[in-house]
Order: structure tokens, then C-alpha cells, then sequence
């Protein structure tokens, strides 16, 4: 009895031994993941990367991981044109089969699903906020967006008549929608703005607007968008996605 005590004792030590071990282990692994991500993205601070499963150390040594979840707070996205960027918020990516490379300078996901958010305030700098003339002495711009529920962006128009010197402000309830890596708006109904006829095409200009949103990190694309109440909430997804290298 009194063996089979020390037996029992010893493996307790040893299995606590082992969990520190591969607690220690996967903290460390999460540090150099997060310093790699910061540089290969040029991110502006380090991202959180919280490595899945129990225990780290055997998925290790199988050479993949089952589940890695990656955080960054503050992402400028490119646009398609240069020296422009869109920020945007929050992004969260959950990494599934994650290998890397035998020296550990490269990781792959084999497939992502995330979620973000682009903020209206982000979003209304690619609207049309200079006046344009839509019809003669008309002109209109877009002077703010917002949750307008059921999924719909409000958009605020502001239509002027030049000679009378009114200006008046419309809401409008649009459609966000995604194609081609770009987020669009589009108008369910377009506003009435003064008594003149304004052609569908010319209001559109300014009730419509798409904003690109390229080079998310590692390759992930945009898959669904929605207003929601402090922005566009967007969806991403992709298959063999970087995680660093």
C-alpha cells in the first residue's frame, strides 16, 4: 500500500509538473505568434492570439493546432487606391487546423471565420459629403449614416436650393450588401428634395456609394455585412490563411 501511495503521489507531481509545463509553453508560443503577426501585418500594436486545446505541447508535436483565436483591436485596411485606408474595428479570427512550418517561422490556417466592425463616422468618409449639383440650383450630400434597424443603414441627406437659400435634411433607409470585396449601399427609395424632378442616376451619385476594402490580414475576405447599432458589422471567412510567414 505504501508503494502504490508513492506512485500515486508521484504521478499527481508529475501530471501538475506537465500541465505547468505546457501552460508555460503555450503562453511563450503566444508571444512569438503575436510579435510575428505584429510585423508581418505592420500592425500599430501587438494583436491577441490565444492558442485552443489541451494540452499544447502533443498538438505541438503532431505539428498543427486545432484552434487558434486572434484579436486586433485597430486594423487600417487598404482601399484600392493609394495612400487610403478604412479602419476597421475589432477584428476577431477564429483559425482552424493551424500547421506550421519545421521552423516555426511560418503558420497556415486551413480555414477562418471572423467578425468585425466599421464604424459609421469610418464609413462616411467615402460618401458623397461635397455638395453636388443633382439638378439645376439643387445640389445634395450625404451628412450622416446610422442604424436605421432591420439591418438598414439611415442615411441623412441634405438637399439646397441655392436661389432660395433652403436646405433640407431626409432620411434615407438603404440596403448593405457585399460583392466583389467592396461594401455597398444602396438606397431602398430615393428621397424627394424640393419640388423639382431629379433623374434617378443623379441622385443615386449621391445616395450610393461602395467603399473596397482590401488586403484583410492573412488573406481572409469580406463574406456578410449589417448596420448595426455602432456601425456595419461584417463577417469574413477564407481557406489556407496566413497566420504568420
Amino acid at each position: 500500500m505504501r508503494a502504490l501511495r508513492i506512485i500515486l503521489i508521484l504521478a499527481v507531481i508529475l501530471g501538475g509538473l506537465f500541465v505547468i509545463a505546457d501552460r508555460v509553453a503555450v503562453h511563450f508560443a503566444e508571444g512569438q505568434a503575436a510579435d510575428k503577426l505584429k510585423a508581418t501585418e505592420n500592425l500599430a500594436s501587438t494583436p491577441d492570439v490565444d492558442i485552443k486545446g489541451f494540452p499544447f505541447l502533443t498538438q505541438v508535436a503532431g505539428g498543427s493546432l486545432d484552434d487558434v483565436e486572434v484579436g486586433i483591436k485597430d486594423y487600417q485596411a487598404a482601399t484600392g487606391k493609394a495612400g487610403q485606408t478604412i479602419r476597421i474595428d475589432d477584428l476577431k479570427a477564429d483559425m482552424k487546423g493551424v500547421s506550421f512550418s519545421g521552423d516555426y517561422n511560418s503558420a497556415t490556417a486551413a480555414s477562418a471565420t471572423g467578425t468585425a466592425t466599421i464604424s459609421y463616422s469610418e464609413l462616411l468618409k467615402t460618401a458623397g459629403s461635397q455638395p453636388t449639383e443633382v439638378a439645376p440650383g439643387i445640389t445634395a450630400r450625404i451628412v450622416g449614416l446610422s442604424d436605421g434597424g432591420n439591418g438598414k443603414i439611415k442615411v441623412m441627406v441634405e438637399g439646397t436650393v441655392s436661389s432660395l437659400g433652403i436646405k433640407q435634411t431626409v432620411p434615407v433607409l438603404s440596403t448593405v450588401t457585399v460583392e466583389n470585396d467592396k461594401v455597398q449601399v444602396h438606397a431602398d427609395s430615393l428621397p424627394r428634395l424640393g419640388a423639382a424632378a431629379i433623374a434617378e442616376n443623379r441622385i443615386r451619385e449621391i445616395t450610393d456609394f461602395q467603399q473596397a476594402i482590401d488586403r484583410l490580414p492573412g488573406g481572409i475576405k469580406l463574406d456578410k455585412v449589417q448596420a448595426a447599432k455602432n456601425g456595419v458589422e461584417i463577417t469574413v471567412k477564407g481557406s489556407d490563411v496566413k497566420l504568420a510567414g
